[in-house]
């Protein structure tokens, strides 16, 4: 049979198959190959490496109940530099051995991409004829002393482990870890496009931020400095979400700042309007803001913990406002 190469030509090749065309296991190989390079580019071009959100778990790094030299990681998915999709379908835990390091040490947490050939099968009749039917491609958690390369991996954490250490714990503080504590500061974040809240949750959310502008305007009218603080993070997030950018990959981030904005405003009230800071109201008002800290504490990314955070920011907004409502206004609507 004879062929014609057009010079080699840059681009995709795909197969073309005709009557009579004999295939080879190179041909199907081929064609493989084609739709793993043009799913990978895809996913170079139009997504940034790192953990995608949102995705079971989102491979968070948590601390083992025991209290031991180990770590385990939830299931989740991840884009490596090169288009590989990670896919860790269970948890997995990984054990420390202080004696592979010279401590104290950085140990990284990272995520690699493997194939491996399975199903070997071997004809009898004609032994030339073997070979594995399948390729298994996988992810595997593994422990790193260097600093991650996106390229060929992804880092899920980074532990500072100390000599002597004898148990590794979640971050009391995630914006701060301490040493042997789990620091995923430095987690990349798989870019996406558009936003992947449902409409009914995406209403439900901008009618809460609606709620709240209202709210800390009434605290604003007060002189609350403050207030501003919040309404400006309100007003943010109102504008974020009419661009069809908030979804469950980022919402937490931008609800972690209208959080922390509420409870420097009740120590602004607890120093400067003890009138205010006296009701029963503002003090339910605390305590909301601080549930809603330990919700956003919880690392939790999924609808139903953001739909349970939007029910206690209702309530808390409620009370919120009911801590102001007979209080002298000081700035009128003209």
């Amino acid at each position: 049979m004879s062929t014609k190469d057009d010079k080699n030509p840059k681009g995709l090749k795909r197969i073309n198959f005709f009557k009579g065309f004999l295939t080879t296991e190179k041909d199907w190989n081929d064609a493989e190959t084609y739709h793993i390079e043009k799913r990978r580019l895809h996913n170079r071009i139009m997504h940034a490496p790192g953990v995608v959100m949102g995705v079971r778990n989102d491979l968070r790094v948590v601390a083992r109940s025991r209290g031991n030299l180990a770590v385990e990681v939830l299931p989740g998915y991840a884009i490596d530099g090169q288009g590989n999709d990670l896919v860790l379908y269970d948890s997995s835990i990984v054990n420390i051995n202080p004696e592979d390091y010279r401590l104290p040490q950085t140990i990284y947490v990272v995520l690699r991409f493997f194939e491996e050939l399975t199903d070997f099968i071997a004809y009898k009749e004609n032994l030339e004829y073997k070979g594995h039917r399948r390729v298994l491609e996988t992810a595997k958690v593994e422990l790193s002393q260097t600093e991650p390369e996106t390229g060929r991996e992804v880092e899920l954490g980074r532990i500072y482990l100390e000599k002597g250490a004898q148990r590794i714990r979640d971050a009391r503080d995630p914006a701060d870890p301490r040493a042997n504590e789990i620091d995923m500061r430095f987690v990349p974040r798989a870019g996406s496009a558009g936003a992947r809240l449902s409409p009914v949750l995406r209403m439900r959310m901008e009618a809460v931020l609606w709620q709240l502008r209202s709210v800390f305007l009434e605290y604003s009218r007060r002189g609350i400095v403050t207030a501003h603080d919040v309404l400006q993070s309100t007003n943010t997030a109102l504008m974020l979400a009419a661009t069809n950018l908030v979804d469950l990959t980022n919402v937490f981030d931008i609800w972690y700042l209208l959080v922390e904005s509420q409870a420097e405003l009740t120590l602004e009230c607890e120093v400067d309007r003890p009138a205010i800071q006296e009701k029963k109201e503002f003090a339910d008002f605390k305590r909301h803001v601080e549930i809603l800290r330990g919700l956003l504490a919880e690392g939790k990314s999924n609808e139903e913990a953001f739909t349970n955070l939007l029910a206690y920011q209702t309530k808390c907004a409620e009370v919120a406002l009911q801590a102001v409502a007979d209080e002298e206004v000081k700035v009128k609507e003209e």
